[in-house]
């Protein structure tokens, strides 16, 4: 088990900073999500910056970038990187796909599987293993001159990770892809009883194991060492499960546990504006499903504790470190704490 980092996108300059700093601290992989800044370049300054640590998206807008810009954009990292760029991707959702890419979108599932599939064709045209002949439903490509090919590197292909949630993308996931990016809302208990058991059947589909695939959690914390802190990281976890529990897609997530009708309770108060009426659904007993907590001393120990037995190859990603390094950078120092015990544990 590895304890990685999760941060968004920002001005290259900061981030090759936040990059050496997540590295010295301890944590094994940096993963960059893309909102208002695009990934790949916050990639390639993490990439400049640092020696060991696992870079990779978590994740990256798949449908408005062609499968042949991401393919030469990923090679491009992992010759950079001497293999430490994993490229993660993701569907986003329809409004944003449509109306903010005027992309296509529909099917997203078969348009994802189609595309991660053409991006392994690529990559083996790059390395002139095979020649480009890749011909979907989606995607059609056969056309690779020598001097628009960035050629063979010394890396590995680089390994492609989507995320996923419900059944049929798991199940794609676990047939076709290197890993799962597992959304930050889940619990332990979705992914062993639900999820992980869909990742395994895709992967038996293609002949492999679950030991084929890796997973990468990012998990939301509460911890410190005072009433005050604890309290304050709990609400901001309560917030975060409020705003994700809105969507509906995700209800699964809540009806594991018994929260049938959470999900419409949340989503009407969204549309109505009252957010401090979602929050105040999110009660304890919701919370501490979908949360680790505890003290900084206690926190390494608890986060395998969760973990531990759920897959052959599994990552845990603090989703908050970096946005408590935003306001406090020292803050690091505590987490190379969580990273040493992580490591013992």
């Amino acid at each position: 088990m590895q304890l990685d980092v999760m941060s968004n996108a920002m001005p290259l300059a900061e981030m090759q900073t936040l990059a050496k700093r997540a590295e010295a601290t301890g944590f094994r992989g940096l993963w960059l999500t893309e909102s208002g800044r695009t990934a790949y370049l916050s990639c390639a300054a993490a990439a400049l910056a640092t020696e060991h640590i696992t870079i990779g998206t978590a994740i990256a807008v798949a449908f408005p970038r062609s499968p042949m810009i991401t393919a030469s954009t990923a090679w491009e990292l992992a010759d950079a990187t001497g293999g430490r760029f994993v490229l993660g991707l993701g569907t986003q959702v329809k409004a944003h796909i449509e109306r903010r890419y005027s992309t296509d979108y529909a099917p997203p599932g078969p348009r994802l599987k189609e595309y991660v599939l053409a991006i392994k064709a690529i990559f083996s045209a790059f390395r002139r293993t095979d020649k480009l002949d890749f011909q979907g439903d989606f995607y059609n490509f056969d056309l690779l001159p020598a001097q628009w090919s960035p050629g063979p590197i010394d890396a590995e292909d680089p390994q492609i990770y989507v995320s996923a949630v419900l059944p049929w993308m798991s199940a794609m996931a676990g047939e076709v892809c290197d890993g799962v990016h597992i959304h930050p809302f889940h619990s332990t208990e979705y992914l062993r009883e639900t999820q992980i058991p869909n990742i395994e059947s895709g992967a038996a589909a293609a002949g492999r194991t679950l030991g084929d695939i890796a997973l990468v959690c990012p998990v939301m914390t509460a911890v410190g060492d005072t009433d005050e802190e604890l309290h304050a990281t709990r609400e901001h976890a309560r917030t975060m499960i409020a705003f994700y529990g809105s969507t509906r897609t995700y209800s699964p997530v809540f009806e594991q546990h018994g929260f049938e009708g959470l999900s419409d309770k949340l989503h009407k108060c969204q549309r109505e504006g009252d957010f401090a009426g979602m929050t105040a659904l999110i009660t304890d007993d919701v919370l501490e499903n979908y949360i680790v907590s505890g003290s900084w001393s206690q926190l390494g120990e608890r986060l395998v504790e969760r973990y531990r037995n759920l897959a052959p190859s599994i990552r845990i990603m603090s989703y908050t470190a970096s946005g408590q390094y935003g306001r406090d950078p020292e803050i690091y120092d505590r987490w190379a704490e969580v990273t040493s015990a992580v490591a013992d544990a």
